[in-house]
C-alpha cells in the first residue's frame, strides 16, 4: 500500500484491489494503515463479496488514494459496503451489473458534491422506465417493428381458434368444462389489463417529458411511476397464468378419448396445434422479457432516490458512511467498510422475484451438473486404470 502511495504526485490518484485483511490485520499491517490515514489522502473504501474473481474466492476491498482532496474531506473517508449489492453470473461468479455500477459511482458523485451527475442519472432512469413501457407495445427490434404484448394476444387467440372446434366436440369432457372458462376469463381480464397499462405507458411519457431535472421533480415522478412499475408485474404474472391455462386445455384435449362416431384423422391437425403453441410460447418470453424492463429501471431510480431523498450524501445504515479519523483511530485504524456502515434493517420484499430465484437455481444446478458428469469421467478412468 505504501508503495503505491509512494509513486504519487501532488495531484495523483490511484485505485487497487487488496484481500478484505488488509484493511483489517493488526501489527505492522496498523501501523501502515495508521500512516496512510493520517496523511489524509484515503478517499474511498468499498467492500466487495466474494467470488467476483475467477481465480478467488475471496472478499476484497477496493482501495482508492487521492492527494488532491477537497480541505473538507481531507481527514474523512468514505466507506461503502457494496456486499450485498451485485448480480449472480454463474454459481461461482458474481459481477455488477451496469445499473449497479452507476449507482455506486452515484454515491461517490454525491460525495464529491456532483450533484447533477446523480440527478441526471435518476432522470436517466426514469426516462428508460417510459420507454421501456412504450417498447411493450411497440418496438423496433433488428429493423423490424415487433408489438410484445399485442402479438402474445394474437398468438393465443390463433391457439384459440385451433382448439375451438375441438373444445366444441367433447362440451360432455368435465374436466374441459372447467377449464375452458377460467382460460376465457383470464384471456378477457388481460386484454382490459393490457388496454389499461398502455394508457398509463402513455401518461407516463407524458409525465417525464414535463418533468423538470430538480431533485422534487424527479421524487415525485418516481413515486408517480410506481403503480405503472407494479402493473407490469402483475401482467407478467397474468401472462405466464394464461399460458399455461391454454397449455392445460391441449393436455387435457390429449389425454381425452375420441367422441364416439369420430376417426383419428378428422380432428385439426395436431401439427397446427404445436405451431401454435409454440409461437405463443415464443411470444410469451419476448411479452415477459420487455415487461421486466419497465420494473427493473424503476427500481434502479427508487433504490437511489429512497437512500438519498435529498440529493446529497447522507449515511445508510449497511451502505455508506463519512467516517472521520478519529473514529478510525478508535477502531484500530481499520478501514472495513463494514465497520462502519452497520448492518442494513432487514426489508421484506414484496416484490420478491420468484422467477429470478428459479433462475438462479437453474444456473446452480447446470453447474452442479456438470460437474457430476466429470467426476464420474475421473471415476470411471481410475476404476479402468485400477483394472477393476
Amino acid at each position: 500500500m505504501s508503495y503505491f502511495y509512494s509513486y504519487l504526485n501532488e495531484q495523483g490518484r490511484a485505485g487497487f484491489v487488496m484481500s478484505s485483511q488488509a484493511s483489517s490485520a493488526g501489527r505492522d499491517e496498523a501501523k501502515v494503515r495508521q500512516k496512510l490515514v493520517e496523511t489524509g489522502d484515503v478517499g474511498l473504501m468499498i467492500a466487495i463479496r466474494s467470488n467476483f474473481f475467477y481465480t478467488r474466492t475471496v472478499p476484497c476491498e477496493l482501495w482508492f488514494l487521492n492527494r488532491n482532496k477537497p480541505k473538507a474531506h481531507k481527514d474523512k473517508v468514505l466507506m461503502l459496503d457494496a456486499r450485498n449489492v451485485y448480480r449472480k453470473v454463474t454459481r461461482k461468479i458474481y459481477d455488477f451489473s451496469p445499473e449497479q455500477e452507476q449507482n455506486l459511482l452515484a454515491i461517490v458523485w454525491l460525495y464529491r458534491g456532483e450533484a447533477d451527475r446523480y440527478l441526471e442519472l435518476v432522470s436517466d432512469y426514469l426516462g428508460q422506465v417510459s420507454d421501456e413501457a412504450q417498447a411493450c407495445i411497440e418496438l423496433e427490434e433488428d429493423g423490424a417493428v415487433v408489438h410484445p404484448l399485442p402479438d402474445y394476444l394474437a398468438a393465443i387467440h390463433k391457439l384459440k381458434k385451433i382448439l375451438q372446434p375441438l373444445l366444441a366436440s367433447q362440451q360432455d369432457n368435465s374436466q374441459l368444462t372447467e377449464q375452458q372458462p377460467e382460460f376465457d376469463k383470464e384471456y378477457k381480464l388481460l386484454v382490459q389489463d393490457i388496454a389499461r397499462f398502455h394508457q398509463r405507458a402513455d401518461g407516463a411519457q407524458q409525465q417525464w417529458e414535463n418533468t423538470p431535472d430538480t431533485n422534487a421533480g424527479l421524487l415525485k415522478l418516481t413515486r408517480q411511476f410506481e403503480p405503472l412499475a407494479e402493473t407490469s408485474r402483475d401482467l407478467i404474472k397474468q401472462t405466464d397464468l394464461l399460458y399455461k391455462l391454454a397449455t392445460r386445455l391441449i393436455d387435457t384435449l390429449n389425454s381425452s378419448p375420441l367422441p364416439e362416431g369420430e376417426m383419428p384423422g378428422v380432428r385439426a391437425n395436431s401439427r397446427d396445434i404445436t405451431r401454435a403453441r409454440k409461437a405463443a410460447d415464443e411470444a410469451r418470453v419476448q411479452a415477459v422479457e420487455q415487461l421486466k424492463q419497465v420494473r427493473y429501471f424503476w427500481r434502479q431510480a427508487h433504490w437511489l432516490t429512497e437512500r438519498f431523498p435529498q440529493a446529497r450524501l447522507r449515511d445508510v445504515e449497511g451502505l455508506v458512511k463519512l467516517v472521520d479519523r478519529s473514529e478510525i483511530e478508535a477502531n484500530d485504524w481499520s478501514l472495513t467498510p463494514g465497520r462502519y456502515v452497520g448492518v442494513a434493517p432487514e426489508e421484506e420484499d414484496e416484490g420478491f422475484d420468484f422467477e429470478e430465484t428459479l433462475r438462479d437455481i437453474h444456473v446452480e444446478l447446470e453447474d452442479l451438473n456438470a460437474e457430476a458428469v466429470k467426476l464420474a469421467a475421473t471415476i470411471k478412468r481410475n476404476f479402468e486404470e485400477l483394472g477393476i
